[in-house]
């Protein structure tokens, strides 16, 4: 099984970036959807709804980080789920994908006027 991203104290999600460590694009195109649709019945208990089917598991959603496809991983996939969590660690190691530990940062607030 693949190792685990570097994670340290406040970091609760990581990034896979659709680029390789030799700084090439990833391909195909829709890598990151394919990726999410394939992890998106991984959710909380009580999340689903008529329509979960149609909707990405908000552990495993697509993005884009500075105009780069990427896939953002919550860890407590970890707990929930190690097989689907190693997996898509595992689907970054393969194929050579940059990894970048992130956090949850709320927007800021817009001033009142």
């Amino acid at each position: 099984m693949a190792d685990s991203p570097q994670t340290g104290k406040g970091a609760d999600e990581f990034f896979i970036l659709g680029v390789t460590s030799k700084g090439r694009q990833f391909r195909p195109s829709d890598w990151a959807e394919r990726l999410c649709g394939v992890m998106s019945c991984f959710r909380p208990a009580g999340s689903g709804g008529p329509n979960a089917h149609l909707k990405f598991s908000p552990y495993v959603h697509p993005t884009v980080v500075n105009g780069v496809k990427a896939v953002v991983v919550n860890n407590a996939l970890k707990s929930i789920e190690p097989l689907a969590y190693h997996f898509v660690c595992n689907f970054a190691k393969d194929n050579d994908l940059q990894v970048v530990e992130a956090c949850f940062v709320p927007p800021a607030e817009e001033k009142k006027t």
